[in-house]
């Protein structure tokens, strides 16, 4: 977000101001877990502190009210705010990561040649949410789901902070208060996203461990103000989306 959700953790998109048309879509350049059927389940790691658990626990059970999908909150993979990925799940972590400009960063793994999320990680930044301005639930709940909702395939509705807020997570805003939920285009799209089914599956680490990389933040893997694209040396891809603070 640019003043309050500048940049959604991790990945995402948006629509415009108003009630989104039906069918309309903001899936996040088609990326999405590989699998065999659906509903299919993604595992949270929980790696964050007590004052984020029930945040979490929200998170999940907004996002596993999909038709094609659920979230299952199980022990973190890497209990420290560095946040290692682990193949087939998605790893949540908070941590003063400092001054940066950025509440959250939400990351995926691609495998090589495809569009297929192989794994993914959730950062949550103290540094910001220990301040007046962002210790509220509201803010809390609205980066943490946006963030889990980018791991999931999902990009923002909307990217224009002076829109009236829509009533989701995947929304830019200054008013966190109504967009701390998905709303029903976000399920809608979850279904698009997964209506195929693919030979293989990425879940629950079937993928093989994947190398850990950070994102540069360099201006030639810059898609976007939040959005960045960096190409491994194995031949895989790190996206990253950001939630800038003010």
């Amino acid at each position: 977000m640019k003043k309050t959700l500048a940049a959604a953790v991790g990945l995402a998109a948006m629509l415009i101001l108003g009630a989104l048309p039906a069918g309309a879509t903001h899936s996040w350049n088609g990326y999405h877990w590989a699998r065999t059927s659906n509903p299919f389940t993604v595992k949270l790691g929980d790696n964050v502190s007590s004052t984020w658990d029930s945040i979490l626990k929200t998170t999940s059970s907004d996002w596993s009210q999909s038709k094609v999908l659920d979230t299952a909150i199980v022990a973190g993979g890497s209990p420290n705010k560095r946040c290692r990925a682990t193949s087939g799940r998605v790893e949540v972590c908070n941590g003063t990561y400092g001054n940066n400009g950025w509440l959250g960063v939400a990351q995926i793994w691609l495998a090589s040649g495809t569009k297929h999320i192989t794994q993914g990680t959730v950062k949550l930044n103290d540094t910001y949410f220990n301040t007046p301005q962002y210790n509220t639930v509201a803010w809390r709940n609205l980066v943490s789901c946006q963030e889990v909702g980018h791991t999931l395939g999902l990009d923002h509705q909307d990217e224009n902070f002076n829109n009236p807020p829509l009533g989701t997570c995947m929304d830019y805003t200054s008013d966190p208060g109504p967009n701390q939920h998905p709303n029903a285009h976000d399920y809608e799209e979850l279904e698009i996203i997964y209506a195929h089914l693919d030979s293989t599956t990425t879940v629950d680490g079937s993928a093989g461990s994947l190398p850990e990389a950070v994102p540069s933040f360099a201006p030639a893997t810059r898609v976007s103000r939040s959005h960045y694209v960096d190409r491994l040396p194995n031949g895989d891809t790190l996206v990253t989306y950001v939630i800038w603070a003010d």
